[in-house]
């Protein structure tokens, strides 16, 4: 049975920036008000020496606050293993890998005995059915999603990423033994950008989300640290 986050922690703030001197000004502005972090392709390939995207999440763990590492590794599965045990080492939070179940299972492998939790990914929030006919799949996202998300329950994986429109049908079939987290979160009246499967902060933890991932409504806000707040309460009021 996963164990329900504060909402304080609900908010996982996505520091999507090539370079880790702005992700780190980001972090100093959010202070206190944010405790989770999402390092991604972009920041952990980012930087140079001491000061790269891998740096930045040590100290970001050395300050308190948990990092959750989104690089959705996928490759034979003794590399998937080797890997993912290298970074069980480092302190993170989560870390997320392709929902392939030689994937899956070679990275429950490379955590065994360690606290990092596994989130497979299922469909990317920026897919809709149409990118997946031209990527040759026969499975509407609804479809493909459970199917993913039920291989991913079978072999133990700690979490899935979804978006917030399936996981109502996706609670009722695995109950409250995964964790869900949704990326495509945007307030009401916020840009989708390049999402294609969005929600709102209360409509997603109503739909049954544990996490919620929100990078540009807050990074290119005029005011980070006020629109975190504003989401924040959003959560709080939603799990009251």
């Amino acid at each position: 049975m996963r164990e329900k986050p504060k909402s304080s922690d609900r908010l996982i703030v996505a520091l999507d920036f090539s370079d880790p001197v702005r992700a780190q000004d980001l972090v100093e502005q959010l202070g206190s008000a944010i405790s989770f972090y999402k390092i991604g392709l972009e920041l952990a390939c980012s930087g140079d020496g001491s000061n790269n995207g891998f740096a930045l999440a040590d100290r970001l763990i050395a300050q308190g606050k948990k990092v959750f590492l989104d690089l959705k590794l996928h490759d034979i599965p003794n590399t998937v293993m080797r890997a993912t045990a290298e970074l069980a080492r480092r302190g993170y939070e989560f870390l997320t890998i392709h929902a392939y179940p030689p994937t899956m299972a070679a990275a429950k492998e490379g955590v065994a005995g360690t606290t990092l939790k596994l989130l497979a990914v299922t469909v990317l929030t920026a897919y809709d059915d149409a990118d997946l006919t031209a990527a040759g799949y026969g499975f509407s996202v609804q479809d493909l999603v459970a199917r993913r998300a039920a291989q991913a329950w079978g072999l133990g994986i700690d979490g899935i990423v979804l978006s917030a429109a399936e996981v109502p049908a996706l609670r009722l079939m695995v109950g409250g033994e995964m964790l869900m987290v949704t990326p495509g979160i945007r307030p009401a009246g916020a840009a989708a950008g390049d999402q294609k499967r969005v929600a709102t902060p209360a409509s997603a933890i109503a739909a049954g989300a544990d996490y919620l991932v929100i990078g540009r409504p807050i990074t290119e806000a005029p005011d980070p640290r006020a629109s975190a707040e504003a989401i924040l309460t959003e959560i709080a009021a939603t799990d009251a």
